[in-house]
């Protein structure tokens, strides 16, 4: 369990650290790409306001594009040498739902509009905290924070309780708007505490995808607030995308990597044709492929099968799928995950795994 945690937010080549006094132990790093994390008293200090959501989020690929890249926007400003990452402290659980609810006359503190769900969308979806401490005399001070904000694209409601699912398409400027808006008047209550009042604090825009999407949503906007800012002044655009291959819109997508992926899915294809689908989530940064992730269905079952299978995907991956750039590729049936194939940036072969039973 603790090696899944410690890669999950691990950070400096540096032995644990512990402080008596507090119980605190700081995680040693496996790899530069990760925090060194925070553990307290034996127990990891899990975010206080991850998972929080003001709706049911039937899109969990939401959830994970929204935390992947709210760690790659916090690298760019706390670098993981320099910063240990403590999961969201300062913000928590029933502050973060007062701020995802409505503002009311009994929840004043609430971001999202005033008014009845059937008229008034609600804008805040979810949010996440990030604090980045450093150490200082075997103890740990917070030097920066994170704040992501993920904005609905789509307004899902009700028009009575257990009623249909009604849906409301947002208009493009308004989740600007409302986005900019919001993180102000999370500025402005954060520095209102004395050990936040002048680090940088980060925020990042995230619009969210439909129920029904194969990816997940994006980042479109981020700010950094040195000393003791109130507002949010320079907003930066982010160009961040998400596509499924194959693409049926051939919209945003580089006709090298569309046609790189579909050789590489009709070859594995015809080599094993009982394949249920072969499909891939392609990460695309200021119009670049940063990454891919591919999901292969099969209806294997015998291991010799399984361990040929993959044997095979991995030598028309390395042929086929673009080069320096992460891939992941998951081998999967009704059974659950058989094998899973991983390639990190640079490198020119794939780590493989095939699971077995005993």
């Amino acid at each position: 369990m603790f090696t899944t945690v410690f890669l999950a937010a691990c950070g400096n080549n540096k032995n644990n650290n512990e402080n008596s006094s507090s119980g605190t132990q700081v995680i040693s790093q496996t790899n530069s790409n990760y925090y060194q994390g925070v553990i307290k008293k034996g127990h990891y200090l899990t975010s206080k306001s991850r998972g929080v959501s003001v709706q049911q989020n039937d899109n969990q690929l939401n959830l994970k594009g929204f935390e992947n890249g709210l760690l790659s926007i916090s690298k760019d400003h706390f670098p993981t040498d320099d910063y240990i990452l403590q999961e969201g402290q300062y913000i928590n659980t029933d502050t973060v739902e007062n701020w995802l609810g409505r503002k009311s006359k009994s929840n004043p503190d609430g971001l999202n509009p005033e008014g009845k769900d059937s008229k008034e969308p609600l804008y805040l979806q979810q949010m996440d905290e990030q604090d980045f401490m450093t150490e200082d005399h075997d103890s740990l001070k917070i030097k920066g924070m994170t704040i992501g904000l993920g904005i609905n694209s789509i307004y899902y409601y009700r028009k009575e309780a257990y009623g249909a699912v009604y849906q409301k398409t947002l208009n493009e400027k308004d989740i600007v708007k409302q986005g900019k808006e919001i993180a102000d008047k999370i500025l402005q209550r954060l520095r209102k505490r004395k050990e936040l009042k002048n680090i940088p604090i980060v925020f990042a825009l995230y619009k969210q995808a439909p129920n029904d999407s194969l990816v997940g949503g994006n980042f479109f906007a981020s700010s950094v607030n040195n000393g003791n800012n109130i507002k949010n002044s320079d907003w930066k655009s982010l160009n961040v995308k998400n596509y499924v291959l194959p693409d049926e819109t051939s919209k945003g997508v580089n006709s090298n990597d569309e046609n790189a992926f579909e050789n590489f899915k009709n070859q594995i294809q015809k080599f094993f044709p009982n394949l249920s689908g072969v499909t891939a989530q392609a990460h695309y940064v200021d119009g670049q492929l940063r990454g891919m992730h591919v999901n292969i269905t099969t209806q294997f079952y015998g291991q010799s099968e399984i361990i040929s299978f993959t044997q095979y995907v991995n030598s028309t991956a390395n042929k086929y799928l673009p080069n320096n750039i992460p891939i992941d590729i998951q081998i999967s049936s009704t059974e659950g995950m058989q094998s899973f194939l991983s390639r990190k940036t640079g490198s020119n072969n794939f780590y493989t795994h095939v699971f077995t039973s005993y």
